[in-house]
């Protein structure tokens, strides 16, 4: 498509042989008092007619295929989005069942066996692309990451308006945040 593009403006640039040389014509009358021939007004005016419909459809041409382009770049970038989050629903169907294993991993509730299936669990969803972000007790309150759900007050006045508890951790996939992290804010 891109060689017949090419060939299109190459025949703009070359000038067609096939035109008819204009006449030459000798006289010795003033140029004032000639004449212009209505036949070669009317070959100026068409070739004037074609030259404008020819950059017209080229600019129709031009805007057609960046369009294209831009449709191309596009759907590629959705694709590229669609494989690296295409499993965001099984993933986030799991996160309730690590938070499970990471509840009892604290009370100290694990066997040896429910804790090797845990780490093989965490390494499988680390594996897809699904990275927990880190929200700890005294970490600033941020909107973008975090989702209060209860606001107590402050036990120093060094927490007020931080974070005092984590209920549940935060998880990203790719750049995506898939659930936020549960906090409790002092106030």
């Amino acid at each position: 498509m891109k060689k017949t593009l090419r060939k299109i403006f190459d025949m703009k640039e070359k000038e067609p042989e096939q035109n008819e040389p204009e006449p030459i014509m000798h006289t010795t009358q003033p140029a004032e008092t000639m004449q212009s021939d209505p036949e070669s007004d009317t070959e100026s005016d068409n070739t004037q007619e074609l030259q404008q419909e020819l950059e017209e459809s080229k600019k129709k041409f031009l805007y057609l295929f960046s369009d294209f382009e831009n449709f191309k770049r596009n759907t590629a970038k959705e694709r590229v989005d669609l494989i690296s989050t295409a499993g965001r629903e099984i993933l986030t169907a799991l996160l309730p069942i690590i938070d499970d294993f990471d509840r009892a991993q604290k009370n100290g509730a694990l066997t040896e066996g429910t804790t090797l299936i845990h780490h093989k669990l965490a390494n499988l969803i680390r594996s897809k692309g699904l990275v927990m972000f880190e929200t700890n007790a005294g970490d600033d309150f941020d909107a973008d990451r975090h989702e209060a759900i209860a606001e107590i007050p402050a036990p120093t006045n060094e927490l007020k308006g931080k974070i005092v508890d984590v209920t549940e951790q935060g998880y990203t996939l790719g750049e995506r945040i898939i659930r936020y992290a549960k906090v409790v804010v002092g106030k």
